[in-house]
């Protein structure tokens, strides 16, 4: 019977190449223009991006678009039923009386 290794075993150049994507890989992972991720990177919005190599490319973690999508529905009232209106205890009105 052959021993089993206690190490993880090491992620194939495909695995680690995925976990970082580029502007233009990460705007089609989330269904957006490669422009829409530049405007938010320059706005300092969007989900968070960093500069990798020599030439400066714009990449962003797989890791870091998932996040940001769940804080992003978080944020959301449709998605959140504790920030829905509709689910807010009710509040009784106070009459009016108008003296004439």
């Amino acid at each position: 019977m052959p021993a089993r290794s206690t190490f993880a075993p090491i992620a194939s150049p495909g695995a680690v190449a995925t976990a970082f994507l580029t502007v233009k890989d990460a705007a089609e992972y989330l269904g957006l223009s490669p422009h829409t991720l530049y405007v938010w990177r320059h706005r300092r919005q969007g989900p968070p991006s960093f500069r990798m190599g020599p030439r400066g490319r714009v990449m962003y973690r797989l890791e870091a678009l998932d996040a940001w999508v769940r804080e992003q529905e978080w944020a959301d009232s449709r998605s959140n039923a504790a920030l829905n209106p509709l689910s807010a205890p009710r509040q009784e009105r106070s009459l009016r009386l108008t003296g004439a």
